[in-house]
Order: structure tokens, then sequence, then C-alpha cells
């Protein structure tokens, strides 16, 4: 992050924390974004998924759902 990177992957960036530490991680991802930074969240966590302003679901290699704007509060 320090160098300011135009696209971060984060794949399960909150998986082996406790809720306070994977909050403190969505919200640095969260600011990032509103800053310009591109950031794919690859994640099995419905209720992750549902806070971010973009989902793209996969299955069997296919993309099944791409649902854009609809960010629910945490």
């Amino acid at each position: 992050m320090v160098n300011g990177p135009a696209l971060v992957l984060a794949d399960e960036p909150t998986g082996a924390l406790d809720a306070a530490n994977g909050e403190a991680v969505l919200r640095l991802l969260v600011d990032l974004n509103t800053q310009g930074t591109t950031i794919a969240v690859i994640t099995h966590d419905r209720d992750i998924a549902a806070r971010l302003p973009r989902r793209v679901e996969l299955r069997d290699g296919r993309i099944t759902a791409d649902v854009t704007g609809v960010v629910s509060a945490a």
C-alpha cells in the first residue's frame, strides 16, 4: 500500500482475523478505493461481498451474477 498501487488483489483479506481487525482491513480497502485504487476482493463471505459496490459471482469458471451499486451497511 506504501507505493500507491493502482490495483490491490485481496484474497480472503479477513479470513484469519477477529471481527475488529477484519473491520479495520475492510475500512482500509474501502478508503483506498475511495482514493481511486481498484480493489478486487475474493471472498466466500456473503456479508463482506454485500458491503462492496460491485459483486461478480463465478461458478465453474463462468460469471453467474454481476451486481453493481447495491451496498448494504455493516
